[in-house]
């Protein structure tokens, strides 16, 4: 069950990268207990309902925890990738593997398919396909699943790319070290202000698609002081997939911050 919108997040499935099988992700017993309370009562300032997204926030948080522990002591800098559907989440990654020095996998999140997985393992990086199914965000447990298939002793970056949705990812820590929160151009010059808790989570804004500026009628500059009201000293980085320079200077946001860990 989500917080934000109380969405149902059963029937999730994850895919196994090594293996050709799927393993059902089994919810606690809080889960389904939400998810009826806001079926007989969907108002989410009632107290019981409160009272279950509370236990379920504090034990993804401690799982999450877990995670970030677990990538520790594998010396693994995990990035949380969020966005909406469409920003271009899996395209950089895509350019990233022609380009980055450093050594990274992928766990990916989807409602269905698992083709921007397969998108990945094309570029020869291993990737592990979560298939949401209903769920509208990761969450600690289904990563930590997924984290157990990821070559730890091989990679430097973990990449985690969040289900396309700009309110639930927000509220969920996944066990990453750091987020990175995309907004294309063609999404208009209005989601950071009406989406702050997103962008409030964010290390890294990236507004991509800039090729697309003359297309739209889109304040690059505005939606940059917007972002810090939101989130004052937030850096900020403009991509086109079509610049190799833009995407060099992700990465060496990202080499930078991994080094700071060393």
């Amino acid at each position: 069950m989500c917080a934000d919108c109380g969405c149902s997040i059963t029937g999730t499935t994850l895919g196994n990268e090594h293996h050709h099988h799927e393993h059902t992700y089994d919810h606690s017993h809080e889960h389904q207990a939400a998810h009826e309370t806001l079926h007989h009562n969907p108002q989410l300032n009632d107290t019981k309902t409160i009272n279950v997204i509370t236990k379920i926030l504090d034990k993804n948080n401690h799982e999450a925890s877990h995670n970030r522990t677990h990538f520790d002591n594998h010396n693994v800098l995990s990035i949380n990738l969020m966005s909406s559907p469409g920003s271009g989440k899996t395209t950089l990654l895509e350019h990233m593997a022609d380009m980055a020095e450093f050594k990274f996998g992928v766990i990916e999140g989807d409602l269905e398919t698992a083709r921007d997985a397969d998108r990945i393992k094309a570029k020869g990086i291993p990737a592990y396909q979560i298939q949401t199914g209903s769920a509208c965000h990761l969450d600690a447990f289904m990563v930590h699943k997924g984290l157990h298939d990821m070559p730890l002793e091989d990679i430097d970056i973990c990449f985690i790319e969040n289900v396309g949705n700009l309110v639930c990812p927000a509220s969920y820590d996944v066990g990453s070290h750091l987020n990175i929160v995309l907004v294309s151009i063609p999404e208009g010059s209005d989601k950071i202000e009406k989406y702050p808790v997103m962008f409030r989570q964010a290390d890294l804004i990236l507004i991509t698609k800039t090729d697309l500026l003359p297309y739209f009628d889109y304040d690059l500059e505005h939606e940059k002081k917007e972002a810090r009201k939101i989130k004052p000293g937030v850096d900020i980085l403009e991509v086109n997939i079509k610049d190799k320079d833009s995407i060099q200077k992700v990465i060496d946001w990202i080499e930078f911050k991994r080094k700071m860990r060393s």
